[in-house]
């Protein structure tokens, strides 16, 4: 690489041999030449560094593991790019993705950050990966350009802006989470841009399973940004926060409650009197939950024909119940430990 590269890119890596060499590859290809790959092996049991070093990357290795937050930190701290580019080793960029991040942070001086996103052919075949990635690939697509919060599994910030934000929150996150969303947030409230680039787009080599999934989207997603949006009293209307996935998670809340009721009414626990209103609002509750995410479902049929639109729509009403009751039961902890601490001042004074 060039004595002084524009561009440092940071690539956390946690026991990552299955992808991070096809990683570095790609990267191998870009068009934009002034670069450095600083690989920060996050305590990893296999042959993650190993793997770097044979592709000529910079490793360097922490002695336990400390998350992609520290990970990355640490990776920033340094680089010698005035741009650092975040990219996880799971992620294939194109030829031209390097030269669309200087593009936007050179041609745009008012732009301290950019992002992109995964791009609608992702690489596991199986349905559960196609989904995964197919709707993180339209949610972005559907943001608006400009952004209150920033994606890191491709996203670059100006290396002076992102020390004096003192990078991501270690301490916080130290499993894989919401540390991008909380480090944008914390950039827009101090009055930098950020931008998502929708033409900024990797492939994602993740190949997902249904346990892992489910714990990464409640327990290291919604449950951590609920509490964040609590805290912060920010709740953007953008991205999977749109008024409509808001609707959208009510509606499926309510139709949760009415399902269990519309089983005790066939058994006739309340004598049968209601089982067929409560039919008709199960079905209204369906039918407006189709409307409201039509534009979603039409892209799924267009992607990978009707089979798999089916297979989506029920996994996506899934996500809305679990994410909207995330959401409730933070807001109910916020509110007690609230009352908690009004109630503590109270007695001290």
């Amino acid at each position: 690489m060039e004595p002084g590269p524009l561009v440092s890119v940071v690539i956390p890596a946690y026991n990552a041999t299955r992808t991070l060499g096809q990683c570095l590859d790609a990267l191998v290809r870009s068009r934009w030449r002034a670069f450095e790959v600083i690989v920060v092996d996050d305590g990893s049991t296999d042959d993650t560094a190993e793997v770097a070093r044979r592709k000529n990357a910079e490793v360097v290795r922490l002695p336990r593991r400390s998350g992609p937050a520290g990970a990355r930190n640490r990776g920033a701290q340094l680089a010698r790019g005035e741009i650092v580019c975040f990219l996880d080793s799971d992620v294939l960029v194109r030829e031209d993705t390097l030269d669309r991040v200087v593009a936007t942070l050179r041609d745009r001086p008012d732009v301290a950050a950019v992002f992109g996103s995964y791009d609608d052919s992702p690489a596991a075949p199986d349905w559960l990966s196609q989904f995964r990635n197919l709707f993180h690939h339209f949610i972005h697509q559907q943001a608006e350009p400009e952004a209150k919060t920033f994606w890191a599994g491709c996203g670059a910030i100006y290396r002076d802006v992102f020390r004096q934000l003192q990078g991501f929150d270690e301490r916080r996150y130290r499993e894989p989470s919401v540390e991008d969303i909380e480090l944008g947030l914390r950039m827009w409230r101090r009055g930098y841009r950020i931008v998502l680039d929708k033409t900024l787009q990797v492939k994602h080599l993740k190949r997902w399973e249904w346990r892992g999934w489910l714990r990464t989207d409640i327990y290291q997603r919604a449950i951590p940004w609920s509490k964040l949006i609590l805290e912060t009293g920010v709740l953007p209307r953008d991205l999977n926060l749109q008024m409509s996935h808001r609707i959208s998670a009510l509606w499926v809340g309510l139709l949760a409650l009415a399902l269990p009721l519309m089983f005790l009414e066939n058994l006739a626990v309340f004598g049968g009197a209601l089982y067929g209103a409560l039919v008709t609002v199960s079905l209204l509750l369906v039918v407006t939950l189709l409307v409201l995410n039509r534009k979603m479902y039409a892209f799924f049929w267009r992607k990978r024909g009707i089979g798999f639109m089916a297979f989506a729509i029920p996994l996506h009403f899934l996500y809305y119940f679990y994410s909207g009751l995330a959401f409730v039961l933070c807001w109910v902890r916020h509110k007690v430990r609230a009352g908690v601490k009004r109630a503590s001042r109270t007695g001290r004074a």
